[in-house]
């Protein structure tokens, strides 16, 4: 998996853990809340970590935004923090951004203002958030316990036109293919010939050190 950069602004419990994650994923995380104590907390566990108000524009500009790969807003409660921050990475050309809400509204708000996915940290776990951002492959992780997930992964170029006997995933790597998802079909257990193609989802269950080998 090759390193990305990631800013996080808020750091409650569902932006620090999402920094966390990252950080311990191998990536370089900023992380930015406006409570010094906070920052202080956090910031033996990510890259950097800065003191500032995240709904000023020049603060956000200072802070070089544009060259992350995606930005986090884990402002949730705050609204109006929440759009302006929004607004401002949009306008600065984020590639990314990724915001917390606490309700449909905010959520249809904060699509229509430019955030590329809304999350709800009742429903999406930091966790799951983080190694869904982590991965171009990976499009989502379902925890089963605190060892084991699922998760869906787009077939790697390397295996196209490869079957699954010659892939030998489950001993390589660990991990079990439960399904695979091809356009409208998904084949269910599939058999030890089934030829991977380009655009092939494969469904599969292992532990979450497992999965991240396969990446």
């Amino acid at each position: 998996m090759s390193k990305k950069q990631y800013i996080v602004l808020g750091l409650g419990k569902f932006g620090a853990s999402v920094a966390t994650t990252l950080y311990n994923l191998g990536n370089d995380v900023l992380a930015v809340d406006s409570k010094e104590e906070v920052v202080q907390e956090i910031s033996p566990y990510v890259t950097q970590a800065m003191q500032t108000d995240i709904s000023d524009e020049e603060n956000l500009k200072s802070l070089g935004v544009n060259n992350f790969d995606a930005a986090i807003i884990g402002v949730g409660t705050n609204l109006q923090s929440s759009v302006i921050a929004t607004l401002i990475l949009k306008e600065m050309g984020v590639k990314y951004i990724l915001a917390k809400a606490n309700t449909e509204i905010q959520a249809k708000i904060l699509y229509k203002i430019g955030a590329d996915k809304v999350v709800f940290p009742e429903r999406d776990t930091a966790f799951r958030v983080a190694h869904s951002l982590a991965s171009e492959n990976i499009l989502e992780l379902i925890e089963l316990s605190s060892e084991y997930g699922i998760t869906e992964i787009f077939a790697f170029e390397k295996w196209y036109d490869k079957t699954l006997k010659e892939l030998n995933i489950r001993s390589k790597y660990g991990i079990n293919i439960i399904a695979i998802k091809r356009n409208d079909s998904i084949y269910v257990s599939p058999k030890s010939d089934y030829k991977i193609s380009k655009g092939d989802i494969l469904i599969v269950i292992g532990k979450y050190n497992e999965i991240e080998d396969l990446k």
